[in-house]
């Protein structure tokens, strides 16, 4: 167990005092609204604080962790311990000739839509991905037909001793929805897409016709951490969670969406515990009925309430 007085004033000549948040509600940074709290909740703005961050994390033995914009993660009750680290700060995009470059703080979709203002066609199928950039490289995100891995060239890294690292994308084992970075302990900090030139209106009416589908077929109105499940070799998620008549179904304030099968939200001030209650109520239906495993595209983690 760490010293959380003595962390705080550490980190006080690491980080800005506006930068250290103790005690943060973390359902505050999830798209679920669920979760506990964090010891520290620190949002770096240059790259030289993660690395002094990442290495007195080390130095201490502080447990370390980083977050999203939280779309594709659930929190348990009891939060996370020591140093919980986003990057939102970190949200610069721009591009030259045909790369467009962007900090990991930076949303996906604004990387999508940045692109497309600057006749750059590549990232239309991200336009609705809600993760950042780091996120989206972390687990290859794809929709649509298309993944990161289709279009990434090279991303830095602060690695688990604190340096900087270029890594080439064929080094990140992108695979669906995965990639060796967490295994790495990396921290992408910034990546490099290459894209090609194309018709402004071309590339607007790919990503109108994409956002229309998206906006009229998932629960958007409300809060969810979107694709719950990794979709099955031959078969669709959604379609055997639709099949399996589990739509409606709920725990708690949790329920398995309406609108969009492969969808849990939260419907009524959900808990974590309720949610993943039903993730494995719905997995284990669709086991018995079909004899498919589900296997979870959302990560768990966080430590239960006591």
């Amino acid at each position: 167990m760490f010293n959380k007085q003595k962390t705080y004033d550490k980190l006080l000549e690491l980080v800005k005092a506006e930068n250290i948040k103790p005690e943060e509600n973390l359902r505050n940074h999830l798209y679920t609204k669920l979760g506990g709290k964090a010891d520290f909740f620190i949002t770096p703005t240059t790259y030289e604080e993660i690395q002094k961050v990442v290495k007195f994390s080390n130095e201490e033995d502080i447990p370390f962790t980083l977050l999203g914009n939280g779309s594709n993660l659930i929190i348990k009750d009891g939060g996370i311990r020591g140093i919980v680290i986003n990057l939102k700060h970190l949200d610069d995009i721009s591009t030259e000739e045909n790369t467009l470059v962007a900090q990991s703080g930076a949303r996906i979709i604004d990387a999508s839509l940045f692109a497309m203002k600057q006749r750059l066609s590549g990232l239309e199928f991200a336009c609705g991905i809600p993760g950042t950039v780091g996120g989206a490289l972390y687990m290859n995100a794809g929709a649509y037909g298309g993944e990161i891995k289709d279009v990434l060239d090279y991303a830095y890294v602060v690695d688990k001793n604190g340096d900087i690292v270029k890594r080439l994308a064929t080094e990140l084992d992108l695979d669906y929805r995965t990639s060796n970075i967490p295994d790495n302990g990396d921290i992408v900090i910034e990546a490099t897409f290459n894209l090609k030139p194309a018709k402004y209106e071309d590339i607007k009416a790919v990503v109108d016709d994409l956002t229309y589908k998206r906006e009229s077929k998932q629960p958007l109105e409300y809060p969810s951490c979107g694709s719950v499940f990794k979709r099955p070799p031959g078969y669709f998620a959604g379609k055997l969670i639709q099949d399996s008549r589990l739509q409606g179904t709920n725990i708690g304030g949790a329920e398995v969406s309406t609108k969009h099968a492969g969808f849990i939200i939260n419907k009524n001030n959900a808990t974590t515990t309720d949610y993943i209650s039903l993730i494995e109520h719905v997995q284990q239906t669709v086991k018995d009925k079909f004899g498919v495993e589900l296997e979870r595209e959302v990560r768990i983690i966080g430590e239960d309430k006591e």
